[in-house]
Order: C-alpha cells, then structure tokens, then sequence
C-alpha cells in the first residue's frame, strides 16, 4: 500500500469526521438547542406581552388618574364658589342681625334716657316744690290770708305751665 493510499484514507478520514461532526453538530442542534431556543423566544414573548399589557394597563390607570383629577378639579372649584357664596350670605346674616340689635339697643337706650329724664324733672320739681313751700313757710309766718291763697294760686299756675 503506497503512501498516496494512506493519504487518501487520510483525507477521507477527516471528510467523515468532519461530515459525522457536522450531523453530531446538527442533531445536537436540533435536539437540544432549537427546542431550547424556541422555548426562550416563547418566555421573551410572553415577557413582553406582559409588559405591553402592564403598560396598557398602566395608561388606563393613568388616564382613569387624569380623569379623577379633572373630576377633583372641578368639584374642588364648585366647592370653593359654594363656600364662597356662603360666606358671603352668612356675613350679610351676621350684618344684618347686628344692625338689628344695634337699632333695638340704641332704641332702648333712647327709652332708658327718656325715662331718666322724665324721673329727674319729676325728682327736680318735687325738690324745688319743697323748697317753695319751705321758703313760703318762712315767708308765710308774717303773712296774711291773701296773700297766702295768691302765692299758692302762682306757684300752682307755674306748675301747670311746666308740665305742659
């Protein structure tokens, strides 16, 4: 057997190898990998079909957020023009019955003040109908009848006149 033999057993030897490496290649590929592979690219999708449904989810939250918000908003401003308006009622209320009872007290007093003035002149003229008489009885001592009845008839004129 020449060398050119073994040369070419040689070389064939490692065109099967090779060929037999490539189908050992091949059926772990397809045996182990590919399965492998496939099972990975189905989790990745799963992920991400989670994910865009987390974030759809997400939107609709925050879109349901925004649309709380603007509700909040609105009714924060009702709420706010309420009280506003209440306050306002309540303070003409609280005026009013001010006014009110400021009028009713300055009535009263008014009363109070017509009724001290009525008892002093009526106290005043008691004291100074005391000291006419008594000055008319010093005075009377050295007088007569007629001149008594004319001073009488005097002071009594000059009380009526005083009281009307």
């Amino acid at each position: 057997m020449s060398d050119g033999f073994y040369e070419q057993v040689a070389i064939w030897s490692q065109v099967v190898g090779a060929v037999a490496f490539l189908a050992v290649l091949v059926f772990l590929w397809i045996r182990f990998l590919a399965p492998a592979v496939a099972a990975s690219q189905v989790r990745k999708n799963a992920e991400l079909s989670d994910a865009e449904r987390r974030r759809d989810g997400a939107k609709e939250h925050v879109a349901e957020a925004e649309r709380e918000l603007t509700r909040a908003t609105g009714e924060a401003g009702s709420i706010s023009t309420r009280a506003e308006g209440d306050a306002q009622r309540l303070r003409e209320r609280i005026l009013a019955e001010a006014k009110a009872e400021c009028e009713r007290l300055l009535r009263n007093a008014e009363g109070e003040l017509g009724r001290g003035r009525s008892a002093a002149r009526e106290t005043l003229r008691e004291e100074l109908l005391t000291k006419a008489l008594e000055i008319a009885r010093e005075s009377a001592g050295g007088m007569n009848d007629d001149i008594n009845a004319r001073l009488v008839a005097r002071v009594v004129e000059s009380l009526e006149r005083g009281a009307a």
